[in-house]
């Protein structure tokens, strides 16, 4: 029988900062449990650590780093820099592992620790499960660590060096002029407001940033991929303001900069299942994408599946994480995939994991490319209603072992009959429940939604 993780979710281990698994004490038993992972394959591993703007980031990797040293494990921290940007150096700098500070788009009381391996993918289920074993022996031993000699490193600013690597190989791979573009950035006052504007600035991309400030507690309030509108909001405006300058496009990044959602010159949003469109159009039309397939999840638009099937481009579908999209696309050959969300996959290059900064560059240079605007390039999607709900629960008991939600899912199938799709699943990050919807009727599918939604709530709900 599959063991279940504990501690590792869909994205690595994720919680409230100063709570358990990451207390102080817990920091150093995962740190040192990673350690000895990496010790019993190699004498003397080395590993890269970087981190995001919340304000717990800089005492959590400082203390990571602590663990790692006390089995010998040398570290070099990049300090602030994106998710995608570690698992770059991870692979590039011939490091044994790539560890990042991060809640991606959760709230700044949240914080994370991802593990890249040496090769820049994150790391299979079993191995994770092996660290949660190796982390729950530590603790079983001994509830508070003993004294250790080994000073606390200090994680920032790290090595400038290594943010200017990851920055260089991205603009290395740009062919198309984007000077002509007028681009306005929302960086979620996330990681990527360190290496977004020198990116831009060495592309020479007319460029205008947005909530490029963080303070520690702003990171995705009110802005970046979380809130697309904001973005939106702000090119919409400016075409109604004469002393503001107009924009071929708006991108917005979450807070760890692994994934980016755009919006068009008039201000309306362009979501993943859109971006996955035009990029798989692009890539066949260079032949580029590897035997005319796609990798979407199952919270992708069927709109986005019918689309492609026109240009003769099949679509398959993974579980929601794109950990499991790579999976899949490894599976099969595919050399495109991603995320409603906006983690888009490349692998016709280097790219290991989804990178917002590169899924953007490779939107501007396909409107370089086709001399066509976001709008036009994305026009024939037609989007089939969708909702998607949350509800908090007490605990993820497994929806077939639930008789109530089960009739409830059952009955939203059997009245749809083909002409839309029903997802309910856990959160792999949160202690949610989510609920999706897709028909062709928004009436129906908010009664169905609801009607789902209140029977996990009565067997489950907080």
């Amino acid at each position: 029988m599959t063991q279940t993780r504990q501690l590792f979710g869909t994205d690595g281990i994720r919680g409230v900062a100063g709570e358990f698994p990451l207390t102080r004490d817990g920091v150093y038993w995962i740190g040192r449990a990673l350690g000895h992972d990496l010790v019993r394959v190699k004498s003397k591993p080395q590993v890269v650590i970087g981190q995001d703007t919340r304000i717990s980031s800089q005492w959590i990797a400082d203390r990571f780093l602590q663990g790692l040293a006390s089995v010998g494990v040398e570290a070099r921290s990049a300090g602030v820099i994106t998710t995608p940007g570690v698992a770059f150096l991870a692979r590039s700098q011939g490091c044994d592992a790539g560890i990042v500070i991060s809640a991606s788009h959760n709230p700044w009381t949240d914080n994370g620790i991802k593990i890249f391996s040496g090769d820049g993918y994150k790391l299979p289920d079993a191995r994770e499960l092996a660290i949660e074993k190796e982390i729950f022996a530590l603790l079983d031993s001994d509830a508070v660590p003993a004294p250790d000699p080994t000073a606390e490193a200090s994680s920032v600013p790290g090595e400038e060096s290594l943010r200017q690597a990851y920055v260089r190989w991205l603009a290395g791979g740009v062919s198309p002029d984007l000077t002509r573009l007028r681009v306005a950035v929302d960086c979620a006052n996330g990681a990527g407001a360190v290496e977004a504007p020198e990116l831009f600035r060495a592309l020479k991309i007319n460029t205008t940033f947005l909530h490029c400030a963080p303070d520690g507690q702003n990171i995705n309030e009110n802005c970046g991929a979380l809130h697309p509108e904001t973005v939106a909001r702000f090119v919409a405006d400016s075409l109604a303001t004469e002393k503001q300058a107009r924009f071929d496009v708006g991108v917005t990044f979450d807070g760890d900069a692994d994934r980016a959602l755009f919006c068009d010159a008039q201000g309306r949003v362009v979501n993943g299942d859109a971006v996955l469109l035009l990029a798989a159009r692009d890539m066949q039309s260079r032949g580029a994408l590897a035997h005319a397939t796609v990798v979407a999840t199952t919270m992708s638009n069927l709109g986005l599946e019918l689309a492609l099937k026109r240009s003769g481009i099949q679509m398959l579908r993974a579980n929601v994480g794109d950990k499991y999209v790579l999976e899949e696309m490894q599976r099969v050959g595919a050399t495109l995939g991603g995320e409603q969300s906006g983690h888009i996959l490349f692998r016709d290059g280097e790219a290991t994991t989804g990178d917002g900064l590169l899924t953007a560059l490779r939107v501007l240079e396909i409107m370089v490319r086709t001399g066509k605007p976001l709008a036009d390039l994305v026009s024939d999607l037609k989007v089939f209603p969708q909702t998607i709900r949350n509800v908090r629960v007490r605990n993820k008991t497994p929806f077939a072992q639930i008789p109530a939600v089960q009739a409830a899912i059952a009955a939203a199938e059997r009245e749809l009959d083909g002409n839309g799709r029903v997802v309910v699943r856990y959160s792999g990050t949160e202690a949610l429940a989510r609920v999706m919807i897709e028909a062709e009727s928004k009436a129906q599918i908010d009664r169905l939604a609801s009607t789902i939604v209140e029977s996990i709530r009565s067997a489950l709900g907080t």
